[in-house]
């Protein structure tokens, strides 16, 4: 091989080497230019992500939006808000103030044993009486404007009582009296109210609201749900001393069965401080 020939082929393998560098060196940069793409648009989702995340984290709760909504009173009811809810004869001389959290298991307890005998007073013209209900056992304190953490069902089971009492205050009360019983009445700690398709299958044992579409149109709406945190206020407001529930006022005063400040929890307590304060 002459040295010219040698010295060609060494130029053509180091064009051939330099050639390829920059082959490799552009197919390198592509490389890493589709990484910094990639890497940038993760970014910038990842962004977006959290960015939506933080929205939805500051955008106000069903609850605490409602808050600030205006409250539709349901029929049957009067005063301010409509929060003012008395029912049974006008004949009557006197009222009971009963106060409840839809929640509270005693006033389920109370229900149980001795609502057939509030009923019938009712009925028969001995008093009538005045609903009070509170939210408290979903931490709420709308006397100071908080919407709590424990929970929905007392405002939502309030919500459908107000649509129900919407239907007739007989409605109302056989409601009440559903939502309360061993049946359908969920342990303290279970939120079961705040179904809306629990508390419409709790109302299908009630005549009045079985099949209403009316009733279970304002359900699943949230109708009355400020008027629900309206009526919660009026409870936490209250002029009468109340604390918890269930609790009784006549007179103006509570009517408790013993010393100790405990409510009447059997027929014959009841009737006992009920005949009293009748008769003051």
């Amino acid at each position: 091989m002459s040295k010219r020939n040698s010295a060609a082929a060494k130029t053509a393998a180091r064009e051939r080497l330099r050639a390829e560098r920059e082959r490799q060196a552009k197919k390198a940069k592509v490389k890493r230019q589709i990484i910094v793409a990639a890497s940038v648009v993760a970014v910038l989702a990842a962004a977006g992500g959290i960015g939506y995340a933080v929205v939805q984290a500051n955008k106000p709760s069903h609850w605490e939006a409602v808050k600030d909504e205006k409250v539709v009173a349901p029929a049957n009811t009067t005063g301010t808000n409509g929060t003012t809810v008395i029912i049974g004869k006008a004949s009557a001389k006197k009222t009971l103030k009963v106060y409840e959290d839809p929640r509270c298991p005693i006033c389920a307890q109370f229900e149980q044993v001795v609502g057939a005998t509030v009923k019938k007073d009712i009925d028969d013209g001995k008093f009538k009486i005045q609903y009070i209900g509170g939210t408290f056992l979903d931490g709420d304190a709308l006397g100071k404007g908080q919407i709590g953490s424990r929970g929905e069902g007392s405002k939502s089971a309030m919500a459908a009582m107000g649509a129900a009492l919407n239907v007739s205050d007989e409605a109302f009360l056989e409601y009440k009296t559903a939502l309360y019983s061993k049946k359908w009445h969920p342990d303290e700690s279970d939120d079961k109210f705040k179904s809306d398709d629990y508390l419409i299958k709790v109302a299908q044992t009630v005549p009045a609201l079985k099949d209403n579409t009316a009733f279970q149109n304002a359900v699943k709406s949230g109708k009355y749900d400020a008027w629900a945190l309206a009526m919660s206020k009026t409870w936490d407001t209250n002029k009468d001393g109340v604390t918890g529930t269930p609790s009784f006022v006549m007179n103006g005063k509570i009517l408790t069965a013993d010393s100790q400040g405990n409510p009447p929890m059997t027929v014959a307590q009841f009737n006992q401080v009920v005949d009293a304060a009748l008769k003051a």
